[in-house]
C-alpha cells in the first residue's frame, strides 16, 4: 500500500488535517520557515565569511543570490521531516497558498530534495470536504510567489543592514530601520508632532431641552443672527485661531451665559421639518486588514491578537485563511449563509439574489476567499460556546456575524432634520437643531452593526425617534443652557487606526501588519497608552535623521511603489534581479519616473555623507525658552531621553512614561528644578557614617547610600553598585528627610521566620510595587504603608492565601500554551515571571520582548526566542540544557538538607555528569544555494 507525506506549517494545522486523512498519509509540520537569511555573522558558513558581502546573507554581486542557512531551532525538526519522507511514495506539500506559505513550500523542497512525486496541495479552509478536493487538484509551485518572497526578504533585508548602522553611530546602538516599520514609525511620530503644535482653543455654544407632545426633545445652537455658531473644525490646530473670523459667530463664556437667559424666557417654534428616506447596505465580509480594525474596535483586540486567534480558528478548522485580500465568497459559503439567514432571520430578511462583492486595491494579492466560517453548512456561535475558550468564540462570533449579515437585505429607515426658531433679541434669530432617525426595515442590523474607533462614540446604527413635528409647532421650554467646549489635539493612532492608514497609503500589505505594530514596539520606538500608539523619544531622532538625510527611504509614496514593485514580480511583469539591482545600485532611467532613490541606488545614497550627520541637532527637539533665555531640549541620550538647557550641565532624565506631547516646557523646567535638588547631600548614616544623596533618574527621585568605587579611568567597579532606593509615592524629592532616606535604605526588611520551615521573611519594594518574598514564594502587598507595618503574623496569614493577581502570580502563571517541542516533545509556554513575561520549554527560559503582547507569540515564535536564549548561552560557554537540569536536583536534594548533607553532595555530582553526558552535540554545515 502507497503512502505519502504531508507537509505543513504548524502542529495544530497538521492535527486538524491528519483527522481528515486516512491511514496512507502521515501528517507532519514544518513549524514555519525551515530556512532564512543569517541572522548574524556567527550564522554565516566559513566558506563565506570572507566575502565582502556576506554581512548582508545576500551576494549583491551575483543577482542578489541569498545565502541560506538552516537554523539550529529547525534542524532537528529537517532532520525528521527527511527521515518521514524515506519511508513514503508522495510528498504533498501543503503550506498556505500566499507568497509565504509558496515560499516555505519551495524550501522544503529544495532542502528536502525529494526522489518521490512532489504535488502542491492548496486550500482555503480546512475541512474534510475542502482537503479532499485539494488531494485531487493539486499544481507546481508558483516560481513567480516564491520570486516575489524572496525578493521581499532580500529587499528588507538589504535596507535594515545598510540603514541602521548609520542609526547606531548617530543616534544609539543596537536600533534598527526597516522599510515598512520605518515609514510606521514616521506616521506615528508626525502624528505627535501634530499634537505638541496644537493649540487648544475655547468655544462655547447652547444647548435646550425643550417639550414636544410631552416628549423631550434635545437641540443645539447653530446659529445666530443669519451666521453659523463656530465649533471645533472652525479652529487652526497649529494657532488656536478661527480659520475664517468672518464667517462664523464665536461666543464666549459671557456672550453665551447672557444669550442662554434671555432663551430661556422666550418661545421655540418649528421653522421646518425635512424628512428623507435612507438606505444603509451591508458590509463586505472580512478581509484581513478590516478583521483587524473590527476586532480592534469591538473587542480591544490588537492586531497580533487577533492574528493569532484567527490562526487557531483555521487551523482547527472553524474560519476560511484568515491572511486575505479579497472580499469573494464561494458559491458554497453564499449558499450556507442564505440558508442561515432563512432560518433565523426569515425571508424577509434574504435577497433574491446573492450579493457580491468586489474590491479595487493596490494591495490586492493571491486571489482568496473573504473569512469566514466553514464549511456547507455554519455553526452558529451559540453551538461553539463550549468548544471555544472566550476570546476564540468572540471573534467567530465575530466573523460570523460579519458573514451572515454581507448576504441579507439592506436596511431602510427615515431621518429627520428639524430647524427650530427663537429671538436672541439683539442677538438677531437664533436656530437649532435636532434630529432623528428611525428605522422602518432593520435588514442586515438584525445580524451586525459595526463599531467604532471610539469605543464611547454614538454608533450611527441606532435610532432616535422624534415625536410628531410639524411647522409653526409652538414648544415648551425645559432648561436652556451656556455649555463649554475646548478643542482636542489630533488623536493619536491606534492600532486600527494605523492599519487603516497604512492600507489606504499602499504601504506594507494587510498580511504584515500585525507584525510591523508589533515590531515597532519591540524595537522600542512605540509604547502603548491605553489603545494608543505613542513614539518614544529615540523614534523622534530615527524619524527625525531619515526625513532629513535619508528623506526618499522614508518617503510615503516611495514604499507603495516598492510594494507596487513586488506585486509586479508575482504577477510575472517583473524580473526580481533587475529589479532589487535597480534599487540596490541604482537606475539613471528611473528619476524620469520620479524615482529618485532607483536613480542614485540605496549603496550610495547611503555610502556617502553620513559622517556630516550632526548626531546632536538629530538628537534633539526644542521645547522652548526659558525666562533666562536659555534653549531648551529633550534629547536622546546613551541612557534614555533627557532635557537640557542649551549646551550647560544642567540636565534632567525624562520619565519613561512621559510622551512626547506632554513634555511641554513648564514640564522640563519642572525635571529640570528636582534634578537640580538632586546630587545633595540628606546626612550620614547613622550606623556606616557614609553619606546619603538625593537624586533623580529615569524612573523617578531616589536615594543612594555612600559612592561607588572607580577605576583609574573614572568606571564604576564591577560589584561596587551603591545601594538606591526610590521614593515611595507620599514623598517628594523636596521635603524628603534624612529619616525617611535611611528608612528607605534599611529594605528589604526582614519580618521573620516561618516557624515550620525556619525561611526568612523579607518585607521589600520593587519595580511593581511593594511586595514579601519567601523563599521563591512572593506576594504583593497592598501599599507602601502596609510594607512599612506589617508584622510576622499578618505576613503568615498573607502567605497561608492562595496566590491572585500580580507579582504574587508572576511565578507561576501560564498566559499561552503553544504546543509541543519538536526536539524533547515538551510543552511550550507563556508565563509571567518576576521580570516579566517569558517563554519556557520547562529547561530553557527566553524574555519575551518589550513591548510584544505575551498573549500573542505563536510556537514558532517562542522557539526562535528559546533558540536565540540557548545559542546566547552557548556563545557565553554555558550549556543552556546542563544548567537548567542541575538545579532541579539540586532543590529536590536541599529539602533533605538537614539530615542527608552527603548524599546530597554526591547526588549534585552525579546529576552533572548526568546531564553533560545526555546533552547531544549538533553537527552540520549551513545549507546554502
Amino acid at each position: 500500500m502507497s503512502k505519502a507525506l504531508v507537509i505543513v506549517e504548524s502542529p495544530a494545522k497538521a492535527k486538524t488535517i491528519s483527522k481528515y486523512l486516512g491511514s496512507g498519509f502521515e501528517v507532519e509540520s514544518s513549524i514555519g520557515h525551515i530556512r532564512d537569511l543569517p541572522g548574524n555573522a556567527a550564522e554565516v558558513p566559513e566558506a563565506y565569511k570572507k566575502e565582502s558581502w556576506s554581512r548582508l546573507g545576500v551576494n549583491v554581486d551575483k543577482e542578489f543570490e541569498p545565502l541560506y542557512i538552516i537554523p539550529q531551532s529547525k534542524k532537528a525538526q529537517v532532520a525528521k521531516l527527511r527521515k518521514a519522507l524515506k519511508s513514503v511514495d508522495e510528498l504533498y506539500l501543503a503550506t498556505d497558498e500566499d507568497r509565504e506559505g509558496e515560499a516555505i513550500a519551495w524550501h522544503l523542497q529544495e532542502v528536502l530534495n525529494p526522489k518521490v512525486p512532489v504535488k502542491r496541495m492548496v486550500f482555503d479552509e480546512i475541512t474534510k470536504t475542502a482537503i479532499t478536493q485539494a488531494l485531487h487538484k493539486t499544481r507546481d509551485i508558483d516560481r513567480r510567489l516564491v520570486s516575489a518572497q524572496e525578493s521581499r526578504r532580500i529587499l528588507d533585508r538589504l535596507f535594515g543592514y545598510e540603514v541602521s548602522p548609520v542609526l547606531w553611530r548617530k543616534v544609539k546602538p543596537r536600533l534598527s530601520a526597516g522599510r515598512v516599520q520605518s515609514v510606521s514609525t514616521r506616521l506615528i511620530v508626525n502624528r505627535e508632532r501634530a499634537r505638541m503644535r496644537f493649540v487648544r482653543s475655547s468655544y462655547w455654544d447652547i444647548e435646550a431641552k425643550l417639550i414636544a407632545q410631552k416628549s423631550e426633545l434635545p437641540a443645539r445652537l447653530v446659529e445666530l443672527g443669519g451666521s453659523r455658531v463656530a465649533i471645533g473644525k472652525d479652529f487652526d490646530e497649529s494657532t488656536g485661531k478661527l480659520k475664517d473670523a468672518g464667517a462664523v459667530r464665536l461666543l464666549d463664556e459671557t456672550s453665551a451665559t447672557a444669550l442662554a437667559e434671555r432663551l430661556g424666557q422666550g418661545a421655540f417654534e418649528v421653522g421646518a421639518v425635512t424628512e428623507k428616506p435612507f438606505t444603509n447596505k451591508p458590509y463586505a465580509p472580512f478581509i484581513t486588514s478590516s478583521l483587524q480594525q473590527e476586532s480592534a474596535r469591538k473587542l480591544r483586540f490588537g492586531a497580533q491578537r487577533t492574528m493569532r486567534l484567527a490562526q487557531n480558528l483555521y487551523e482547527n478548522g472553524y474560519i476560511s485563511y484568515m491572511r486575505t485580500d479579497s472580499t469573494h465568497l464561494s458559491d458554497q459559503a453564499v449558499n450556507a449563509a442564505r440558508t442561515q439567514i432563512g432560518e433565523l432571520y426569515g425571508a424577509d430578511y434574504l435577497p433574491s439574489a446573492p450579493r457580491t462583492y468586489k474590491r479595487k486595491s493596490k494591495n490586492a494579492q493571491e486571489a482568496h476567499e473573504a473569512i469566514r466560517p466553514t464549511g456547507d453548512a455554519f455553526r452558529t456561535p451559540q453551538s461553539l460556546k463550549s468548544e471555544l475558550d472566550s476570546d476564540t468564540w468572540k471573534l467567530y462570533e465575530l466573523i460570523w456575524k460579519r458573514t451572515v449579515a454581507s448576504q441579507m437585505n439592506d436596511a431602510k429607515g427615515v431621518r429627520t432634520n428639524v430647524r427650530i426658531f427663537a429671538d436672541g433679541g439683539d442677538d438677531g434669530q437664533a436656530v437649532f437643531t435636532t434630529s432623528g432617525k428611525v428605522i422602518q426595515f432593520p435588514g442586515f442590523l438584525r445580524a451586525y452593526v459595526e463599531g467604532s474607533d471610539d469605543p464611547d462614540a454614538k454608533l450611527e446604527d441606532q435610532e432616535t425617534i422624534l415625536p410628531p413635528l410639524a411647522v409653526g409647532d409652538q414648544l415648551g421650554v425645559k432648561e436652556v443652557q451656556a455649555a463649554g467646549h475646548t478643542t482636542n489635539p489630533p488623536a493619536r493612532f491606534t492600532e486600527a487606526s494605523l492599519v487603516r492608514e497604512l492600507e489606504e497609503r499602499g504601504i506594507g500589505r494587510p498580511s504584515t501588519y500585525a507584525s510591523i505594530i508589533q515590531t515597532i514596539q519591540d524595537r522600542g520606538y512605540v509604547w502603548k497608552k491605553g489603545t494608543a500608539l505613542v513614539p518614544t523619544f529615540t523614534a523622534f531622532a530615527v524619524v527625525n535623521l531619515l526625513e532629513t538625510h535619508l528623506p526618499d527611504l522614508v518617503d510615503y509614496s516611495f514604499t507603495a511603489r516598492m510594494e507596487d514593485g513586488l506585486d509586479a514580480i508575482a504577477n510575472g511583469d517583473k524580473q526580481a534581479g533587475p529589479w532589487l539591482h535597480d534599487f540596490y545600485f541604482g537606475d539613471p532611467k528611473a528619476e524620469k519616473n520620479g524615482d529618485h532613490v532607483a536613480n542614485i541606488g540605496l549603496k550610495e545614497l547611503i555610502g556617502s555623507g553620513w559622517e556630516e550627520i550632526d548626531a546632536r541637532s538629530i538628537c534633539s527637539i526644542k521645547l522652548g525658552t526659558n525666562a533666562d533665555g536659555g534653549e531648551v531640549f529633550a534629547r536622546v541620550g546613551r541612557y534614555g531621553p533627557y532635557v537640557q538647557v542649551g549646551d550647560e550641565d544642567q540636565r534632567a532624565s525624562v520619565p519613561e512614561d512621559i510622551p512626547p506631547d506632554e513634555l511641554t516646557l513648564e514640564r522640563a523646567e519642572e525635571l529640570l528644578a528636582q534634578a537640580a535638588l538632586g546630587d545633595r547631600v540628606l546626612g550620614q548614616h547613622p550606623e556606616t557614617n557614609q553619606p546619603i544623596y538625593i537624586k533623580t533618574g529615569r524612573f523617578g527621585p531616589y536615594v543612594q547610600l555612600g559612592d561607588p568605587e572607580r577605576t583609574p579611568k573614572g568606571n564604576i567597579k564591577k560589584g561596587s553598585k551603591p545601594k538606591m532606593a526610590s521614593l515611595w509615592p507620599t514623598m517628594s524629592i523636596e521635603t524628603v528627610t534624612l529619616e525617611e532616606a535611611t528608612m528607605l535604605l534599611s529594605y528589604p526588611r526582614e519580618v521573620g521566620a516561618h516557624p515550620e520551615s525556619g525561611e526568612v521573611i523579607l518585607a521589600q519594594d520593587g519595580k511593581f510595587g511593594p511586595y514579601m518574598k519567601m523563599g521563591t514564594d512572593t506576594r504583593s502587598l497592598e501599599n507602601h504603608e502596609q510594607l512599612a507595618g506589617i508584622t510576622l503574623a499578618e505576613a503568615l496569614e498573607i502567605f497561608k492565601q492562595p496566590k491572585k493577581g500580580g507579582r504574587g502570580a508572576r511565578g507561576s502563571a501560564v498566559i499561552a500554551e503553544l504546543g509541543k517541542h519538536p526536539d524533547s516533545d515538551a510543552e511550550v509556554k507563556v508565563k509571567n515571571g518576576r521580570f516579566g513575561p517569558y517563554v519556557t520549554d520547562g529547561v530553557v527560559n527566553a524574555t519575551i520582548p518589550k513591548g510584544r503582547d505575551p498573549a500573542s507569540v505563536t510556537l514558532e515564535q517562542g522557539l526562535e526566542l528559546i533558540a536565540a536564549r540557548e545559542q546566547k548561552m552557548r556563545d557565553q560557554g554555558k550549556d543552556p540544557r546542563a544548567k537548567k537540569a542541575a538545579p532541579a536536583k539540586r532543590k529536590k536534594a536541599t529539602a533533605k538538607k538537614a539530615t542527608k548533607k552527603k548524599t546530597t553532595a554526591k547526588k549534585k555530582s552525579t546529576v552533572k555528569k548526568k546531564t553533560a553526558k545526555k546533552t547531544p552535540s549538533k553537527k552540520g554545515a549551513a545549507s546554502t544555494v
